[in-house]
């Protein structure tokens, strides 16, 4: 007796017969001259383009930025623009000042209450100790303004804007002083 097993075993295979494999491609030597060659070129173009880069960077003049105690000075003139509105022209005298601690200082002035800058202030040795008397005097003032509703008159709002112009002037760096920093600073480029 045959099973059905046996039935299938014995059956001729009918997908026994694969096609042909297509021939091999032998790679041709020219093609892989050329390959050699593109990347060569690639390379190469990068490479000029990198170095033609360098050189446009490095023929950037580098503009110096201007010092705080200049940018000040200048916006403590044109303050004086605002001269004929008390609020108006104490805030900016107001905020000229503390960006200018701060730029000058790296004194974290702009963010803080008059009381909390006083308070740090009076902990360091940034200030002379009459500058500081000075400096809390003229914020003291202009807080009156600003948040107490006190109109001053033009003579006092003068006086408010030379108390700044004397803080400026008083503690922006002196040329002999700049002078060195700027020796040392041409000393760290060159040993590098």
């Amino acid at each position: 007796m045959i099973t059905n097993a046996t039935a299938l075993s014995a059956a001729p295979a009918v997908n026994d017969i694969r096609d042909i494999k297509p021939p091999i491609e032998i790679p041709n030597g020219l093609a892989w001259l050329w390959w050699t060659l593109t990347l060569l070129a690639i390379a190469v173009a990068a490479i000029l383009l990198w170095r033609w880069w360098q050189k446009r960077q490095a023929n950037v003049p580098v503009i110096p930025p201007v010092p705080a105690h200049i940018r000040a000075k200048q916006k403590l003139e044109e303050a004086l623009a605002l001269i004929a509105q008390p609020k108006p022209f104490v805030v900016a005298v107001s905020d000229t000042a503390r960006t200018y601690l701060e730029d000058r200082f790296d004194f974290h002035a702009p963010e803080r209450t008059t009381e909390e800058f006083l308070r740090e202030l009076a902990g360091t040795k940034l200030l002379q100790p009459e500058q500081k008397e000075s400096l809390g005097g003229f914020l003291a003032s202009c807080d009156l303004v600003k948040f107490a509703k006190y109109e001053p008159g033009e003579n006092e709002l003068r006086a408010l804007h030379g108390s700044a112009v004397k803080l400026v002037e008083e503690t922006e760096p002196q040329p002999e002083a700049v002078a060195i920093v700027d020796n040392l600073k041409l000393e760290t480029e060159n040993s590098k």
